[in-house]
């Protein structure tokens, strides 16, 4: 087969790997001189612990296989197996962690409770207080700047993969077929439009003004390097209040009686901190749903996610060298893992991931080869 691939985000990426390694030929279609989007500015978590139990679990739990064993073969990515910890501070906190750890699918994303000294022990670099901390064995990382650079290395080495980059897809030509910005006609047995937060153009006049996938804007920063390892991924206890598998009586009175500071209130925020290779500390994250959003970022998260670092470290956190904002799609169901829609005979628009992008590109790619008999 010869599968056209339009995106060089993760998601479309991943398809571009699972075609090409199921014996396939890719050419995969750019609008940038390489991906810009959300799949570079995020934290390259691959974040398995907070996923909603059944299909989305399940499609997570695959994904954490699919990236380690792409890992293996591409050194590149920075796969690493370092789980995460939640430190906790108080007891509501503590007991949306204990309703975590009884849950039946506890084992599958390797919950544990732990005291502030077992948790220390496995990251040494949280010397702030905190009275205990959820450990996550299952979640995993991998480098967000370069992960996509090397896959595409890897593809290329294959000889069945041609990347075009700036190139703007502009029209879909009858059956399995795209012209861009250049006037050349690509034709292939298949299209995946992976068009990430790009819902306007082509892909309203594919699926109409109805796509039930809305756009979300974050704002993150990076640190210079700590100068000692953070060996897991870090949250704090406001995660829990926007990942699903914490939801719940003991959530419900979190909310209720343990209100978030205000800054974290107003826009939405929870900690999430990973250390980069350079040793550097990626840190978020805000959520703004209201079009249009600004244009510009706002200095107050940053100020409350430093303190709350800086107080899980128990020392001041190292100079901040790099703020930006990002925008990434989500279906307006969330509970769906992705919108996944053919738009014509042989054209399929796979989209709307939200925060589970990073984590989950490898199987939602796997998905949709095997639904397509690839």
């Amino acid at each position: 087969m010869r599968v056209i691939v339009v995106g060089a985000g993760v998601v479309g990426t991943m398809h571009a790997w699972h075609a090409v390694n199921r014996g396939h030929e890719v050419v995969q279609i750019e609008r940038e001189s390489e991906a810009r989007g959300a799949s570079l500015r995020n934290f390259g978590q691959i974040w398995v612990s907070g996923r909603a139990g059944g299909e989305e679990l399940d499609t997570a739990l695959r994904a954490r296989e699919l990236w380690e064993g792409i890992g293996d073969r591409v050194p590149g990515l920075g796969f690493r197996a370092c789980g995460s910890l939640t430190p906790l501070r108080t007891g509501p906190e503590l007991a949306v962690a204990e309703a975590a750890v009884a849950r039946p699918d506890a084992t599958d994303r390797g919950y544990k409770l732990l005291t502030a000294d077992e948790a220390r022990v496995v990251n040494p670099a949280l010397r702030g207080e905190f009275e205990a901390a959820l450990w996550c064995e299952r979640d995993a990382a991998v480098e967000p700047r370069t992960a996509q650079l090397a896959l595409k290395r890897a593809l290329v080495a294959s000889g069945r993969y041609t990347f075009l980059p700036d190139r703007e897809v502009r029209d879909v030509i009858g059956e399995n077929a795209v012209r861009d910005d250049h006037g050349e006609v690509h034709t292939g047995d298949a299209v995946i439009l992976c068009t990430g937060a790009w819902l306007g153009g082509l892909v309203r006049e594919l699926t109409g003004p109805d796509l039930p996938v809305r756009r979300v804007r974050l704002q993150m920063m990076q640190t210079a390097p700590l100068g000692e390892p953070l060996t897991t991924s870090v949250a704090d206890a406001d995660s829990f209040r926007y990942y699903p598998a914490y939801r719940g009586e003991a959530l419900d009175a979190l909310n209720s009686g343990q209100a978030q500071a205000p800054t974290a209130a107003e826009h939405r925020m929870q900690l999430l901190m990973v250390q980069r290779a350079d040793g550097g500390l990626t840190i978020g994250d805000t959520h703004e749903y209201e079009h249009p959003f600004s244009f510009d970022v706002v200095e107050d998260p940053y100020e409350h996610l430093g303190r709350v670092v800086e107080s899980f470290l128990g020392r001041p956190l190292p100079k901040i060298r790099r703020r930006w904002a990002g925008v990434y799609a989500q279906c307006v169901d969330t509970g769906r893992v992705v919108h996944r829609q053919r738009v014509r005979d042989g054209v399929w628009l796979v989209t709307g991931p939200g925060g589970r992008g990073m984590t989950c590109a490898p199987a939602i790619a796997e998905t949709t080869a095997d639904e397509l008999g690839w």
